[in-house]
């Protein structure tokens, strides 16, 4: 059995959906279905610590999302017919599916912010994806949702029938997220950063509005003003679209000295900027799992979220929620994980029972027998 995996719209391992490609590559089985990837030439040794053993296949030589779209519509199907796939596996099928497929194909979908909110604010796919999207994601044999919400969306809105679409969770990596011990010292360092704290902590991309950082910002210099505490607030993540409106709403605060802005975070580096935080905030209108529900959880760290797609899924009841268009809520969340340690204790208590429900080991089991499945044989 022979499987081709795409590594198109996977950002280069850097961003979620890269994170969750290495870790689905890293537990390939040695022995069974024979794997390769394909892709831009650019990632050819992106995966090669992960699976050092895969074969990497160049194609698309022109860049962007136009070219890579009309790829997948053209060339793929004679690709994959070369190659003699039994199957393809698409870990981005919401930014990059094939239009369609002479051998069974899996793709994942993380989330669909692309259909979210008004067309002046959405994700921006490209003319050519946007019009083929929904048809494209109805052709996919199997559709794995993230998240029960996301399942939602896809028969909303692409309309692809139920009994294709298998919900199966993100995992997190416990050897890496897991509660550190405090130190007595009141800077953290993280090279090239030094994070004085106290310090909240909202890890995404800067992208106006869909992760609602200006309200973010607003709550904040409520919380300034309610409590006076010395708490800063540390945003990680690279601009994204839109950035320039957060950057300028953060230059307006009468708090502006305390938020600090830390651009594209290493991902090695995370679990310590984690561990670092009081608390985590997720200020995001949308969502389609949460990893950083999750991540913050995992590291001890209690977690202040909105109410809003996927969140309250992915954390359940171990996160104090607010409302993601209410800055006093949010502000009122903010004020009592710092002020009752009471609560405190308790949503740190109830997110370390709660990640243990989540497994990188259990996800990539139930996709490679979804992909297994899917194939016949």
């Amino acid at each position: 059995m022979k499987i081709g995996i795409d590594t198109f719209a996977c950002d280069g391992g850097r961003s979620g959906v890269g994170v969750y490609l290495n870790h689905f590559l890293k537990r390939i089985p040695p022995s069974g279905a024979f794997f390769e990837l394909f892709g831009w030439e650019y990632d050819r040794f992106t995966y090669s610590e992960v699976a050092p053993n895969l074969e990497f296949i160049s194609r698309c030589r022109i860049s962007g999302k136009t070219a890579n779209s009309l790829w997948h519509l053209y060339r793929y199907d004679r690709f994959a017919k070369h190659r003699a796939y039994d199957a393809c596996f698409f870990p981005a099928a919401h930014r990059q599916p094939p239009y369609k497929s002479s051998c069974p194909a899996v793709g994942v979908v993380h989330d669909m912010a692309a259909y979210w909110g008004s067309p002046r604010t959405r994700e921006h796919l490209g003319a050519v994806l946007r019009m083929l999207l929904p048809n494209s994601l109805r052709r996919i044999d199997r559709v794995i949702a993230v998240s029960e919400w996301v399942k939602g969306e896809l028969m909303e809105r692409a309309r692809v029938k139920e009994s294709r679409i298998e919900v199966i969770p993100n995992g997190i990596d416990h050897e890496a997220f897991y509660p550190r011990p405090r130190n007595e010292e009141s800077v953290v360092l993280i090279q090239p950063f030094s994070f004085r704290q106290p310090y909240m902590l909202c890890v995404s991309r800067i992208d106006h509005p869909v992760k609602n950082h200006v309200r973010l910002i607003k709550a904040f210099s409520i919380f300034k003003e309610r409590t006076k505490f010395p708490h800063r607030l540390v945003i990680a993540g690279a601009d994204s679209n839109r950035a320039g409106r957060v950057k300028k709403a953060a230059a307006a605060s009468p708090h502006r000295n305390d938020i600090f802005f830390t651009g594209h975070f290493p991902l090695k580096n995370l679990p310590e900027l984690y561990s670092g935080a009081d608390i985590v905030v997720i200020p995001s209108m949308y969502e389609g799992f949460g990893m950083g529900a999750l991540e913050a959880m995992a590291s001890g760290v209690p977690v202040a979220c909105a109410r809003a797609a996927s969140l309250p899924e992915t954390a359940e009841h171990a996160a104090l929620y607010f409302d993601p268009l209410d800055c006093e809520d949010m502000a009122d969340r903010m004020v009592t994980l710092t002020t009752n340690r009471g609560i405190y204790r308790e949503c740190r208590e109830a997110g370390l029972e709660r990640v243990r429900s989540f497994s990188w080991d259990r996800c990539a089991e139930r996709t490679l027998a979804v992909i297994q499945e899917t194939t016949g044989k």
